[in-house]
């Protein structure tokens, strides 16, 4: 599933990007060409762009690539099918997907991408590592990892911002103090010593740099567990190019540059919070009021590799991530009701034979 397919010199077969090795390889007869990395492109692509500008003079201008892309009827997905596919499942759902449902759609260029460091075969022994560990697992997703498809490599796209921001605030800062007081206790009177906080009206403003902001833009994968394949090593983005997709799946945004700032504010807002409550001291804060500023405001556009497996266990599906970059392992999982069940009677039938062993005795 790419844009471009890229045919084996030596037997005609379609090359794929190998991980970790920058270069095309034949699944076949394993010839490989290397991929020539341009300095000055990839200077370009990581340079971040001005927010405001862009907004205002090349929304909708946007250098794009068509793409064969394909729905998902089942939960909405997008993804882009190369020309020699037929029929295929949905990586994030399992649902199938056929090509003659596909439909030509100009997508958004990234300007950047992360290629992936992680082979699939370490990415599987990663996953079956985090299988294992689970307690109460259905043997369905003990399998699931094995499976000829189990396991697929998706470019995620994301956006990443960088924004200067002034906060004026009001707030109170809580200062403690002792008091002894005294009460009585079974006719005798004591003293003891209680902790109190007096209130103190606060107000400043604070100035907070932030730099590299990731927002994803996917609405399909579960935020919270791609939030936490973090960090990533954005270090290491290059210029985007069709070799480093080719053999695996590119998803297109769902989220737009301005929806995607809204939800990098969020993330702003709260260090900015914190960083009020250490401007206003003391040993408790309050904060009543706070108007952040944003300015200098700046973003890039990139592709980040997640290795990724979909589940369906009974109504629900479920995803499982690697982060393709360090093997990172976060998803869902389920719970087999009947390993549970089974548990829950072993113990009871343990701590049956526990008591009538004591009463014997």
């Amino acid at each position: 599933m790419s844009t471009k397919t890229f045919p084996c010199t030596q037997c005609g077969a379609k090359l794929e990007y190998a991980p970790g090795q920058s270069a095309l390889k034949c699944p076949y007869c394993g010839h490989q060409n290397a991929i020539e990395v341009d300095v000055q492109a990839t200077a370009a692509a990581v340079e971040e762009l001005d927010y405001a500008a862009y907004l205002a003079e090349k929304a909708g201008n946007e250098p794009s690539i068509a793409a064969q892309t394909v729905k998902c009827k089942a939960c909405g997905a997008q993804s882009q099918f190369s020309a020699n596919i037929v029929s295929d499942r949905c990586p994030f759902c399992a649902a199938p997907l056929i090509a003659a449902e596909a439909y030509s759609q100009r997508i958004i260029q990234p300007r950047a991408i992360a290629a992936f460091d992680i082979k699939e075969a370490e990415a599987r022994q990663k996953f079956t590592d985090w299988i294992s560990g689970l307690w109460f697992a259905p043997n369905a997703l003990k399998q699931a990892h094995r499976a000829e498809r189990g396991l697929k490599g998706i470019y995620t796209p994301y956006w990443t911002y960088d924004a200067a921001s002034d906060t004026p605030y009001y707030g109170e800062r809580g200062v403690d103090y002792t008091e002894t007081e005294t009460y009585r206790e079974n006719g005798e009177t004591k003293t003891r010593s209680v902790t109190r906080t007096a209130w103190y009206p606060a107000s400043g403003q604070v100035h907070v740099d932030f730099d590299d902001v990731l927002v994803l833009g996917s609405r399909t994968l579960p935020a919270e567990y791609a939030a936490k394949l973090a960090p990533w090593r954005l270090e290491r983005l290059q210029a985007y190019r069709d070799d480093y997709v080719s053999g695996f799946t590119v998803e297109a945004y769902q989220v737009g540059l301005e929806p995607g700032f809204d939800a990098a504010r969020d993330e702003m807002e709260n260090v900015i919070r914190a960083e009020i409550c250490r401007d206003i001291g003391g040993d408790h804060q309050r904060i009543s009021s706070m108007s952040p500023r944003y300015s200098d405001i700046h973003f890039k556009h990139v592709l980040l590799p997640i290795w990724l497996s979909s589940y369906r266990y009974g109504d629900k599906v479920y995803r499982f991530l690697v982060n393709g970059q360090t093997g990172k392992v976060q998803g869902e999982r389920p719970y087999s009701v009947w390993k549970i069940v089974g548990a829950v009677a072993l113990g009871l039938v343990v701590i049956g034979a526990l008591i009538w062993a004591s009463q014997k005795h």
